[in-house]
């Protein structure tokens, strides 16, 4: 069964997001070297700040199983966590309407720190390259910059 690729990633900020999906469908080839994709992300502390998507859409509109996520570098200030949810979607290629099971990765700092933040995860899918996703988090304070 065709796969749109072999995973549908996508990267959303706090205000809005981007859609990427993996053009290279295929499987992995043994001691094949992941791929870097590097994003920038703005976000306020102390609250979670939503960083990654990632589902598997297959063709027939079914969910394909989940990638495996790694921390391989994980944020110096803040904590990244990841929540399994529904994810709805309509008009998403041939799919009018569909829902499937996704992972949504969250940074939250705490609510003291200002500054940018790093860290690095490994995207494996059930088929196909692995991805690693540098994430740089520019955080400001909760309330910095709001006037009353």
């Amino acid at each position: 069964m065709r796969l749109f690729g072999p995973i549908i990633l996508l990267t959303l900020g706090l205000t809005g997001g981007a859609f990427a999906q993996d053009a290279t469908p295929g499987t992995q080839s043994p001691g094949k070297e992941p791929s870097t994709v590097e994003r920038d992300i703005k976000g306020q502390a102390g609250r979670d700040v939503r960083i990654l998507v990632l589902t598997n859409i297959k063709a027939d509109c079914t969910s394909g199983p989940l990638p495996t996520v790694r921390l391989v570098t994980p944020p110096v200030n803040g904590k990244i966590t990841v929540r399994r949810v529904k994810l709805n979607a309509t008009n998403m290629k041939q799919c009018l309407s569909l829902e499937v099971p996704a992972l949504v990765a969250f940074y939250r700092a705490p609510g003291d720190f200002e500054g940018a933040d790093s860290a690095v995860l490994e995207i494996r899918p059930a088929e196909g390259t692995p991805q690693l996703r540098r994430i740089t988090i520019n955080v400001t304070k909760s309330g910095a910059g709001q006037s009353i």
